[in-house]
């Protein structure tokens, strides 16, 4: 390991990054720097914005990868390079405001159902029964779930910051048929590897297999069983504050961003014209009358 990337790690640490962004944002640097063949300290800010092109012109990156890249560029040259470069010098890309995707309650049974290992339903049904992050979910151990209080003990959530999540009847009831036949001892969710716990990308693999078992055609994802939740709750009425807690959120932006006006909130309005009278009075038709 060289120094620089062993003092990059550093200083995430003492920022609190998780062991996730701090991966991403190695790997970033690392192509980058292999791209030019060069230590990146050696780079500067023209190198940046070709790099930012090719990776968008040439790699067809979408937005948020690129977007990735420039957070973790600008960390390296701002926080542990220390260069006297202000933010303005590392372009963002515009990041298109799609909606979404939400499976209904039906498409959720359906998911779950082609779900064949009971540890991986588990896993992915306590993202939705929950509303947690992937890397939450495989961060969890048996002693997280506090079923006397019915809470899901969260540690070190994004930001590093520990909170409590939802532990509702029907999850528990499933985690208890989970314990029985599997005995996880430290990790709820354990890897085949001694010692290690089911990794994020085995979850995403497996969404997009049952996605594909259940016959949808939307992708599906860990986090679209997130947005399910948020949206099914709001849906049910549950305040957005409370959503907002539930979810781990800072900003009720971010909230209003996972939730926005849901689709069956649409179905559900009133068009203007379902509102006017049933019988209009009718106009009686006079002559026209003739030119004097």
């Amino acid at each position: 390991m060289t120094p620089l990337r062993q003092r990059m790690l550093d200083d995430m640490s003492l920022r609190n990054f998780s062991p996730e962004t701090q991966r991403s944002y190695v790997h970033y640097v690392a192509e980058f720097a292999l791209h030019f063949k060069r230590c990146p300290s050696e780079l500067g800010v023209e190198e940046i914005r070709e790099y930012q092109l090719y990776l968008l012109e040439e790699r067809k990156m979408s937005p948020q990868s690129i977007n990735c890249f420039i957070a973790a560029i600008q960390f390296l040259y701002l926080e542990t390079l220390e260069m006297p470069w202000s933010r303005a010098h590392f372009i963002r890309q515009r990041v298109p405001g799609k909606l979404p995707v939400v499976l209904s309650r039906k498409e959720v049974v359906s998911f779950f159902e082609a779900i064949a290992v009971i540890k991986h339903r588990a896993a992915l049904m306590t993202c939705y029964a929950a509303g947690l992050r992937i890397s939450e979910v495989v961060r969890l151990k048996v002693s997280d779930i506090d079923s006397q209080r019915m809470l899901i003990r969260v540690e070190r959530g994004k930001g590093a910051q520990d909170r409590y999540a939802m532990l509702s009847p029907a999850l528990l009831e499933l985690l208890r048929n989970y314990w029985r036949h599997q005995k996880p001892k430290d990790w709820l969710f354990p890897a085949v590897k001694a010692g290690k716990h089911l990794q994020p990308a085995t979850l995403q693999i497996l969404c997009r297999e049952a996605a594909q078992l259940a016959g949808f055609s939307k992708r599906v994802t860990p986090h679209t069983l997130r947005h399910s939740f948020a949206t099914h709750l709001l849906e049910s009425g549950e305040d957005i504050r409370v959503i907002q807690v539930l979810l781990g959120h800072k900003r009720i932006e971010t909230t209003a961003h996972y939730t926005r006006v849901t689709p069956q909130k649409i179905a559900a309005t009133i068009s203007p014209l379902d509102a006017l009278p049933a019988d209009p009075p009718k106009r009686k038709r006079g002559r026209p009358r003739k030119n004097a």
